[in-house]
């Protein structure tokens, strides 16, 4: 394991969503990260924000100012820095077996949707700060390194519905098909793994199938439910407001090649994407993200429990009922999957581009890291 250490300065604020209501609990955990000057023995950069080789790791979720539990969003974003202070933001993080040579930490900082450019200092040419570089030398035991077994991801076994079945999409779980379906249980928080009743968000999914379509229902909870897109919207960013996901790689291998995600909004508005690669193609800090214009040609309804847009009231969430026909899922190497078949998929609950999630990710990369999303065994027909 490695601990690093990166100490910027902040000479403005930048455009994040709006700072989360902590308690004083929570915001006392933080105020040993604010300090008045640099602890000794750090490295100081310089670089200036406003104007490749693989990535082994994302930490875009982890560190005290980014992630803490019961906390939607990073708990001391940029917009609340102020100049003069030096904010300490400690991470440790492994280095995957195999990696040497040289490996660098990058970082950045975004207003709104867009990266910051980098205006003086090293960086790599991509809004991204060389923020240190490490020599990683070869193991010289001569014993093979021990085998670190990874967390294990959840499985759920998504039995075939009787020919005939009926589901009617109305954002309404009331058919006996949606209680005989295969229940996630909550989700957790995507970096520790843990269920916290006391969290924002929440959520569970519900899968089932028959012979042309995919079924999934997630049930949201959240207290504060927003839509704020135009009506009519295509492929909206809707992770930047209160959305649900679903991951499918189809390969069951978790590489991370040919997979699809699915948004489906409060409003019933949708993105959906092809990726050939983890996060890939991408054409840039705003887009496109993946092959936007394949289509999962999926049926939705929405119902929501509460007003959206309007937080004078305590909404309950909301609940989105999909129906994805197997043909728009043209990368699978079997579609409809036969009995055995065995798919890695993820849900999620999010709001201001976090969440909760059916498998967690803990800080292996973003949402997109396919090697942790759960695994479904599809059954035989019931």
């Amino acid at each position: 394991m490695l601990r690093a250490a990166a100490l910027l300065a902040a000479s403005g604020c930048v455009g994040d969503p709006p700072p989360p209501e902590l308690t004083p609990a929570q915001q006392a955990a933080l105020e040993r990260y604010v300090v008045a000057a640099p602890p000794a023995g750090m490295i100081a950069g310089s670089v200036d924000f406003d104007g490749r080789g693989a990535m082994v790791g994302n930490l875009d979720s982890a560190g005290p100012l980014r992630a803490m539990d019961r906390v939607v969003g990073p708990p001391l974003p940029p917009s609340r820095w102020r100049r003069g202070q030096v904010y300490l933001d400690p991470l440790r993080f492994p280095i995957p077996a195999g990696v040497t040579g040289e490996l660098r930490v990058m970082v950045g900082l975004f207003r709104g949707r867009d990266r910051l450019a980098v205006r003086g200092g090293p960086d790599d040419g991509a809004l991204q700060a060389t923020a240190l570089r490490l020599r990683v030398a070869p193991a010289r035991s001569s014993h093979p390194p021990e085998a670190v077994a990874p967390a294990p991801v959840p499985e759920l076994e998504v039995r075939a519905q009787a020919k005939g079945t009926l589901i009617v999409i109305d954002g309404v779980l009331d058919e006996p098909a949606w209680q005989s379906a295969a229940p996630t249980g909550p989700f957790v928080h995507p970096g520790t793994g843990r269920y916290s009743a006391g969290q924002p968000l929440g959520g569970s999914a519900r899968l089932t199938r028959d012979q042309q379509h995919l079924y999934v229902a997630i049930e949201a909870e959240d207290a504060t439910v927003h839509g704020g897109w135009p009506a009519d919207a295509v492929d909206p960013h809707l992770w930047e407001k209160d959305t649900v996901e679903i991951m499918i790689d189809p390969d069951g291998d978790g590489d991370g090649d040919d997979y699809y995600e699915i948004q489906l909004s409060p409003q019933g508005l949708v993105f959906d994407s092809q990726f050939d690669h983890y996060n890939q193609p991408r054409g840039g800090p705003s887009g496109p993200f993946g092959h936007e214009e394949w289509s999962a040609q999926v049926e939705r309804a929405v119902k929501v429990h509460g007003t959206i847009d309007d937080d004078s009231d305590r909404d309950r969430g909301y609940t989105v009922e999909a129906r994805v026909p197997w043909r728009a899922l043209h990368k699978a190497r079997r579609s409809p999957p036969a009995p055995g078949d065995r798919w890695r998929m993820n849900f999620y609950v999010m709001q201001d581009n976090g969440g909760v999630s059916w498998s967690p990710i803990l800080g292996q990369g973003n949402f997109h890291r396919a090697s942790r999303f759960g695994r479904v065994v599809w059954g035989a027909a019931r």
